[in-house]
């Protein structure tokens, strides 16, 4: 039987930087993963690259039935915080868009800097080590059964993601912990993820596969205090199956089944207007003034999709048809009927429900001792590093306080 301080079950981005934050405050830590490969996901994140924060993460990017839960953590756990840390280890990065910060090299620095991290604490490592039960003692503490014998801990944290990308090892573990001591969870779903339809109204896109854009896509209600109104400008791109694209991915959070989803496949200009004063000035065909502004194959499978023959002249039409055929590019109104799943699905929506926990400390207030960070917790952020610095601060502040 092995004896610690703290017992960290999952080793990816949250669990590293809590092992080795408290290891570093002088606690005997312990990393337990089930995993053969360590940090999968930071491997395969950004291309390789791994799009490690964003400068502009703040509380408004993050989706949360409790949405101010993550102020604490992440105003403690700054992405500059983070950035020192990647300029302490020398690892040369660039800014990509909108804030995104990626690895110049590749994503495995990132785990080679945790690594060193934890080392610099002396964290001990149980890996590959699946943990089979977790109990509480009357009097404090907890004993972990795993396949490589018992431990016994003073704290737990728990930081074992979601469900997403189960072919890297996702699983249920943290949820079922989480049940096993009777804390709420906000039902998880695939976020960041493809958007898909039913067949039948797929088909005519079908040939569209391919193409990107960049556009405007919207969701729910943008007045008030909708937590689940959105609007994002990102590309979007046409596949098989629907639509995905960092737009698509971006809305798919915030996107409820059975609701429309609004692109604007033209977001820099008024189509309708555009095309009313370009009447008496233009003598081509309609499908030839699109294409000017959209890709080819898209402006034409608009057109046929609306009654509009390609080479019906801008002249000829009326005002009002040119009205319905701008609202058709300005508003592309569709209902996805699901998503490609948890198997395509960057992050995982929901999770433990932040009412459960502290936000000082990320501890469930049910059970002294035992905490819960990263993806496991409902706090799920915007696409573009965002998840990162989630993990990153929610993994310091429980390294912090165990």
């Amino acid at each position: 039987m092995a004896k610690f301080d703290v017992a960290v079950i999952g080793a990816g981005a949250a669990g590293m930087m809590c092992a080795a934050v408290a290891a570093q405050r002088g606690k005997r830590v312990v990393l337990i993963d089930h995993a053969v490969k360590l940090a999968e996901k930071i491997r395969i994140s950004g291309g390789g690259r791994c799009n490690f924060t964003n400068i502009n993460a703040g509380p408004a990017n993050f989706l949360s039935q409790n949405p101010h839960f993550c102020k604490s953590a992440l105003s403690r756990y700054t992405p500059q915080d983070f950035l020192a840390l990647v300029k302490k280890h020398r690892i040369a990065h660039h800014e990509k868009h909108k804030g995104q910060l990626f690895c110049d090299e590749s994503a495995e620095q990132i785990i080679a800097m945790l690594k060193d991290e934890c080392a610099a604490g002396d964290v001990h490592w149980r890996m590959p080590c699946k943990v089979q039960s977790l109990a509480a003692h009357v009097g404090g503490g907890y004993t972990l059964q795993t396949d490589g014998g018992q431990i016994e801990a003073d704290s737990v944290v728990i930081a074992t993601g979601g469900l997403s990308i189960p072919k890297i090892g996702a699983t249920d573990f943290g949820y079922r912990i989480a049940k096993q001591f009777e804390l709420k969870l906000v039902e998880p779903r695939p976020a960041l993820v493809p958007l898909t339809f039913d067949d039948a109204s797929w088909a005519p896109f079908v040939p569209l596969a391919g193409i990107a854009l960049a556009v405007d896509v919207e969701t729910g209600s943008l007045k008030g205090r909708n937590p689940d109104g959105a609007r994002f400008r990102e590309d979007l791109l046409f596949t098989h199956r629907g639509l995905s694209g960092p737009a698509i991915l971006q809305i798919s959070s915030f996107w409820q089944p059975g609701a429309p989803i609004v692109i604007n496949l033209l977001p820099e200009m008024d189509v309708a207007q555009t095309l009313i004063a370009a009447k008496g000035t233009l003598k081509k065909q309609l499908g030839n003034v699109l294409s000017q502004w959209l890709p080819a194959r898209l402006a034409e499978g608009r057109l046929l999709a609306h009654g509009y023959a390609l080479d019906a002249r801008l002249a000829d039409m009326t005002d009002a048809a040119l009205r319905t055929l701008g609202a058709a590019l300005n508003q592309w109104t569709i209902v996805p009927n699901g998503s490609e799943g948890y198997r395509k699905a960057e992050v995982t929506r929901g999770g433990i429900d932040t009412r459960e926990l502290s936000q000082q400390t990320m501890m469930a207030s049910k059970a002294p001792g035992l905490y819960f960070i990263g993806e496991a917790v409902d706090v799920t952020g915007w696409l573009g590093g965002y998840n990162f610095q989630w993990a990153w601060a929610s993994g310091v502040a429980a390294g912090q306080a165990v």
